[in-house]
């Protein structure tokens, strides 16, 4: 058990050295030289830097200061300390790459999608390990405590809204928010795509008056299984049975043509995966954590 604790500490300050030092890097190679300020604690920190010329570094950690008091307080001590911990190591990250870290001023554009690859990598690296770099994430969590029916999302989302017209004030110009835009989309996806697998896919619902059939040409052709279920329709009140398969995203338009094909009155529900554990994707032992 002392083995495993010290093997799980020894992960989550590596993945928090490594991530905070790509999120830091992001920002003061790409996004801060290039008036890029792309949502959240990071962007208000930019903003001030530009506006005043305080350290990046400093006003992210005084910003997050009150905010891991207000996270000790209401959201537990065990998510306090893991989020100071990771606050600190990517506030010395953000003051290294500031100082000794090269700067690109070149294509904003460039800036833009490179700085959102960097913040999106280091990022997910934080989050796999159950931590997150404070900020906006803190301030998502507690007002979800007063409005449960809002998602952490949507929250944040505006959180990142208001920092985006903030930019748009101190920079004068409506670019800087559209590159920021791409930066904060172009995050999303790397993590996205680093945090569930590139293997994402696809839960297709099938009600088919062919139920067997399609099973047996999905499992032949596309080498996927079926779950056979059984449901009952409201309207009609007769049993009508629906199959059940997960795809991946590559496979998805191969198997609607096939469906189609061999029952153009099927009906198509499709969902998507972002994570697909078990035989024929991704193995179990493969999932971080």
């Amino acid at each position: 058990m002392t083995q495993r604790r010290g093997r799980d500490i020894f992960l989550d300050i590596g993945a928090d050295v490594i991530g905070c030092g790509l999120s830091a890097l992001g920002t003061q190679m790409f996004n801060a030289p290039n008036n890029i300020a792309p949502g959240g604690v990071t962007g208000v920190s930019i903003l001030l830097n530009y506006l005043f010329g305080f350290p990046i570094s400093l006003v992210s950690l005084l910003i997050n200061i009150p905010l891991l008091v207000l996270a000790f307080l209401f959201l537990g001590r065990r998510f306090t300390f893991r989020t100071m911990r990771t606050v600190l190591i990517l506030t010395l990250m953000l003051q290294l790459a500031g100082r000794y870290g090269p700067v690109y001023q070149g294509e904003v554009i460039l800036a833009a999608l490179y700085g959102g690859v960097l913040s999106g990598a280091g990022l997910a690296l934080v989050f796999m390990r159950s931590s997150t770099t404070g900020g906006t994430d803190i301030v998502a969590r507690l007002i979800q405590r007063r409005l449960p029916d809002l998602a952490v999302s949507r929250l944040l989302m505006m959180l990142d809204a208001a920092v985006l017209v903030s930019a748009v004030v101190v920079y004068h110009n409506l670019e800087s928010a559209l590159f920021a835009l791409v930066g904060i989309f172009t995050r999303t996806q790397v993590m996205d795509s680093i945090s569930y697998g590139l293997d994402m896919g696809k839960v297709m619902m099938i009600v088919s008056a062919k139920p067997e059939e399609v099973a047996t040409e999905i499992n032949s052709r596309l080498h996927r299984g079926c779950t056979l279920l059984q449901g009952k329709g409201t309207y009609t009140m007769q049993d009508r049975p629906v199959l059940l398969c997960v795809v991946r995203k590559s496979q998805y338009y191969e198997l609607k043509k096939l469906i189609h094909f061999l029952d153009p009155e099927s009906f198509i529900i499709a969902m998507e995966a972002n994570e697909i554990l078990g035989e024929g994707f991704k193995a179990f032992t493969d999932n971080p954590g």
